[in-house]
């Protein structure tokens, strides 16, 4: 190459600092390690059973354990902005339930899509990988799934995080009654009404987009869901669930009975414009639990897609007094 004569000057040896076409030799040298790095997460499977359990991880082995439960229609990739801010402190794990997401499991028939179910599953998939301390970060569907494992083993749980997950009737809004009709006649009809709970419009419009900024909503998140719900046999597996999901009513007597008997330090983060699950359902763990920290935000349903920064910041602050280490 031929470097110009009135370019000689700008070319030196990269020492003592010397510049480079007018870039300090210091920039173009090794970066040291000024700022800690952004944490690596990481993807794994393991096997429970039949079902092939997909999950996120990330942080220091030895750190306390959050384990992130999500809900309906999603998967772990709804923590995907959570995690990372996280990881530095805590051991963070998001597994992807059955029928959700990544987790390979057998179809209807051969195995049950229940609520019962999914706790089970997801009992045996934390004993697999060696977890007997977590706290808990439950929403929508991870709330019943969560609160069945605090029921099951209240030694484990080490403090709840609850955004918009439900575990009290003053929650629900005025939404439910194609869900409600089919609980109480499970005809095909009542079925096949609630179908339009699984459609396109319903998750990007209603379920991601009310309450939301659109300026802030990414749109990942609720094309990815709208994509996992276009795989075959998808959504007869989320209608089962819906339909067992009065089971989970059933349990709120159980699952408040739970919060008085073991204390368990509740931090309640919630998207205020959420058209499912009211704020009512954040204020009323408050009748079992008066130390719970309630916060609503300027969010909805989803409130991780645009809110991630601020729930971090409460987490960290609440684990940050709540958990040891």
């Amino acid at each position: 190459m031929m470097i110009r004569p009135d370019r000689r000057s700008a070319i030196k040896a990269m020492s003592g600092g010397a510049m480079l076409a007018g870039i300090p030799s210091t920039a173009l040298a090794t970066p040291a390690a000024k700022e800690p790095l952004m944490p690596v997460v990481q993807y794994h499977d393991r096997q429970v059973g039949e079902l092939d359990i997909f999950y996120r991880e990330a942080g220091p082995a030895d750190a306390p354990v959050i384990l992130l439960l999500h809900g309906f229609p999603s998967a772990s990739h709804m923590f995907r902005d959570l995690i990372p801010l996280l990881a530095d402190r805590y051991r963070v794990i998001a597994p992807d339930l059955p029928g959700f997401g990544q987790t390979k499991a057998p179809p209807r028939g051969r195995f049950t899509y229940s609520f019962d179910a999914l706790a089970e599953v997801m009992e045996k998939f934390v004993e697999a990988i060696g977890l007997t301390r977590y706290a808990l970060y439950v929403f929508d569907y991870g709330a019943p799934v969560g609160l069945r494992l605090a029921m099951a083993h209240p030694e484990r749980v080490t403090a709840i995080v609850s955004q918009n997950g439900n575990a009290y009737k003053d929650g629900f809004s005025d939404q439910w009654g194609a869900w409600q009709a089919y609980w109480r006649d499970p005809s095909a009809a009542n079925r096949e009404a609630c179908r339009a709970s699984l459609s396109p419009n319903t998750i990007r419009d209603w379920q991601y987009g009310t309450g939301a900024d659109p300026a802030l909503l990414p749109p990942d998140g609720y094309e990815l869901d709208i994509a996992y719900m276009a795989r075959p046999g998808a959504e007869e597996i989320q209608l089962d669930l819906i339909l067992d999901y009065r089971t989970n009513v059933a349990l709120y007597p159980r699952f408040q009975e739970y919060f008085r008997r073991h204390r368990p330090p509740l931090l309640a983060v919630w998207g205020k414009h959420d058209p499912a699950f009211i704020p009512a359902g954040a204020y009323a763990y408050l009748h079992d639990l008066p130390a719970a920290e309630i916060h609503l935000l300027d969010a909805g349903h989803f409130a991780l897609e645009t809110h991630h920064q601020e729930i971090a910041r409460l987490m960290r602050d609440f684990l940050g007094r709540t958990l040891p280490g």
